[in-house]
């Protein structure tokens, strides 16, 4: 098991800096996701890991070895792509198989590799076939299967599942997560998705604008976002997020008065799952729709001009239109100062 670090990482394109001097520990065997939106990096990060784009400043290593200049060929990596990247003409075992021949390994090494590859993603249905006759699914885990043949230190994955429907990106998330528990390799895997990366990662790397805004366990940034970008980013439906003044100091006077940083807290944030219904609660709002998923709905309201979702067990009782109270829950309101900074919890 292979441990992954960077440091002082800086990325430009011309004169325009787009990764700005990143620093992280990837440990051995860890699965980690870079998540965060369109155009934060987290692609141009893997795509260097990979040597696929040439780093500005700063050092890549793996497993203690210096990687940073050397070719996508020395460095002991695989990557899985969004796009599938196969041989549309050659068959599944020739795609399988195809990478070590062209680097002259002995027939017998690379029929064992092909079959272990075949026998962990079930694919020996399929290997005459070729990629034009093969599902979405289908396609991504030769995709994967090609990866795993190479032996590497470190598994690489940009958006491998973005081009799958909802059902098969579930049934390939489960193969993944089994994949890397079977195998205890290094993962490092990139995805706008947060539900993904929820529930594939051992630790998550939350990027923005080219820079990491947090690192950890998944629920610990869930519990504990480190600034207002994490906890509006992190979870689904999101974090409501509401002025200090907006929700009216009725409502959480209690949890405010006493605090040592009382005066700082300027926004305070509210999972949905901690917003109950209360026919006193101090949290009035109008609802102004309801997605009834079955034995959880979502019900969002608004209150003085600001919208908020709650997540609720029942909502029968309620109507578009009409009026909603809530209280909150113990201990799971978030307080965050004038910059964004999470500064307790009230």
């Amino acid at each position: 098991m292979s441990a992954l670090t960077l440091r002082g990482i800086t990325k430009k394109f011309g004169k325009t800096e787009t990764i700005h001097g990143i620093d992280l520990d990837i440990n051995g065997g860890e699965f980690v996701v870079f998540v965060g939106p369109s155009g934060c990096g987290k692609s141009t990060l893997l795509r260097m890991i990979a040597g696929l784009d040439e780093v500005t400043a700063g050092a890549i290593t793996i497993g203690g070895r210096d990687v940073t200049t050397q070719p996508p060929s020395e460095r002991k990596v695989a990557m899985v792509f969004q796009s599938y990247a196969l041989y549309p003409h050659m068959t599944v075992a020739e795609n399988l198989s195809f990478g070590m021949r062209m680097r002259g390994v002995a027939k017998h090494v690379i029929a064992q590799r092909v079959q272990m590859a075949v026998e962990m993603l079930r694919l020996a249905p399929y290997l005459n076939r070729k990629p034009g006759a093969l599902s979405g699914g289908q396609c991504q885990r030769v995709a994967i299967g090609r990866a795993l043949v190479q032996e590497p230190d470190v598994f690489l994955f940009d958006e491998p599942l973005s081009n799958l429907d909802a059902e098969l990106r579930l049934k390939t998330r489960v193969e993944i997560a089994a994949l890397h528990k079977r195998l205890g390799k290094t993962m490092v895997y990139v995805t706008h998705d947060q539900v993904e990366a929820m529930t594939l990662a051992d630790k998550i790397v939350v990027l923005r604008d080219g820079v990491i805004e947090q690192v950890g366990k998944p629920l610990d940034l869930y519990n504990a976002p480190a600034n207002l970008f994490v906890a509006g980013f992190i979870g689904s439906p999101a974090m409501n997020l509401i002025p200090r003044e907006s929700i009216g100091s009725e409502a959480l006077r209690g949890r405010l008065q006493g605090l040592a940083n009382d005066t700082q807290v300027r926004t305070i944030g509210i999972r949905p799952e901690h917003l109950v219904i209360s026919a006193h609660g101090p949290i009035v709002g109008v609802v102004t729709a309801i997605e009834r998923l079955g034995t959880t709905s979502y019900v969002y309201f608004e209150k003085k001009g600001q919208s908020l979702c709650a997540q609720v067990a029942d909502a029968l009782e309620l109507a578009v239109g009409g009026n909603v109270q809530f209280h909150v829950a113990d201990k799971h309101v978030h307080g965050f100062d004038a910059a964004g900074l999470r500064i307790a919890e009230l």
